[in-house]
């Protein structure tokens, strides 16, 4: 029996989250990232996730290929000791022209993304650190997507594994970072940078938004365990039957806002409440509805009162087939979503391949038959 089937026999698993931010300091650019997985009926998985940010990411998708050499970065920013080379090829998306993977899926169904983290994140400190078992946090997903093909494989090789925080200069900060992973199986897994050790955390709802810690978040869904998908029946009281408002009404208490603590709870309560569908473009689209509901415009989400040098918004969304190796993204300014089959993609090219998120603002016309 899957995780994913475990979690719908249970009615604590609809439990959803109260409006707690993580703070974050005003000079961090914060990310509402959310992150979740919905099974297919067919035994499949699709993994979705939004990624948010207050400054341009200027990311691009990108394929690599196997047996491509990586070099991790290094606690000063130059070239570490740690290298690898790519056992799996993977697609995703970079950031800021780098050939590194901030979200991805590879050729054996392992799926995942990097989620901003502030103040719980805890790199190791380099002077003590292998140096060459070292990664810079930027470094950890592609070191994952390209080198494993299953959940429990990454779990396996954790462990004198290292993350170090280090400064980049297109942000001005040293990014704050914990990750998920997902396979075809239907295992996940967060991994998050405590106190200077990787601390792991199987993760049985597949969600995954920011800060607190995941364990925190697991903790808070006992604060909604009546919350249910279905309405609620009408409460009888002092000899007068009150029935409720419209539809909907087994979700009254659901959090709104968009801090981490409640996106996770309606993530959660989207994927374990959703219908499931056939694996393919069925189950891509249902997926895409969840994610809507985590967009973020321009403007809703500010630094400060009249500050709009950083306002965080959506900058891209993606989903990932993990039975087809299909990888869909649309962007801000293009909501339309457009795939990328990475089973054909040569797997022994020799260079990664990459190609603009360029988008288009026009509206495709319908087509209207016409008389003869």
């Amino acid at each position: 029996m899957s995780w994913m089937t475990r979690i719908r026999s249970k009615a604590v698993a609809w439990a959803l989250a109260p409006a707690l931010a993580g703070a974050v300091a005003a000079s961090t650019p914060a990310g509402a990232c959310t992150s979740f997985v919905i099974p297919t009926t067919d035994g499949g998985v699709i993994y979705g996730r939004t990624m948010e940010m207050g400054f341009l990411l200027k990311s691009a998708a990108i394929v690599v290929p196997r047996n491509f050499a990586f070099t991790a970065t290094g606690p000063d920013g130059k070239p570490g000791a740690m290298t690898w080379t790519s056992k799996y090829a993977a697609v995703g998306l970079n950031a800021f022209g780098m050939p590194v993977l901030v979200d991805g899926l590879n050729e054996k169904g392992l799926a995942g993304g990097a989620l901003y983290f502030p103040d719980y994140v805890g790199y190791a400190d380099p002077a003590k650190a292998n140096p060459k078992h070292s990664l810079a946090q930027w470094d950890f997903l592609t070191w994952a997507l390209t080198s494993f093909a299953s959940v429990a494989e990454v779990k396996a090789a954790l462990a004198g594994m290292s993350v170090i925080g280090v400064k980049t200069p297109d942000m001005g900060v040293t990014p704050p970072l914990h990750y998920t992973l997902h396979d075809a199986s239907g295992a996940a897994v967060v991994i998050e940078p405590v106190d200077g050790v990787l601390k792991v955390h199987d993760n049985p709802f597949g969600v995954m938004t920011n800060s607190p810690t995941f364990d925190w978040h697991l903790s808070n869904l006992r604060n909604y365990v009546k919350i249910s998908p279905t309405n609620a029946p009408p409460l009888q009281v002092g000899g007068q039957t009150v029935a409720p408002l419209g539809q909907g009404s087994g979700l009254l208490g659901i959090p709104g806002d968009p801090t981490p603590p409640s996106r996770f709870i309606r993530a959660l309560g989207y994927a374990m409440s959703v219908q499931p569908k056939a694996g393919g473009m069925e189950s891509v689209r249902l997926a895409e509805h969840i994610l809507n509901n985590f967009d973020i415009p321009q403007g809703w989400v500010r630094p400060g009162q009249g500050d709009a040098t950083a306002m965080e918004f959506t900058q891209w969304s993606v989903i990932a087939d993990l039975a087809s190796l299909r990888y869909y993204v649309k962007t801000y300014d293009d909501q339309v979503l457009r795939a990328i089959d990475l089973p054909s993609f040569d797997p022994l090219a020799k260079k990664i391949q990459s190609a603009p998120l360029t988008p288009a603002l026009g509206a495709p016309e319908l087509v209207f038959s016409k008389k003869p």
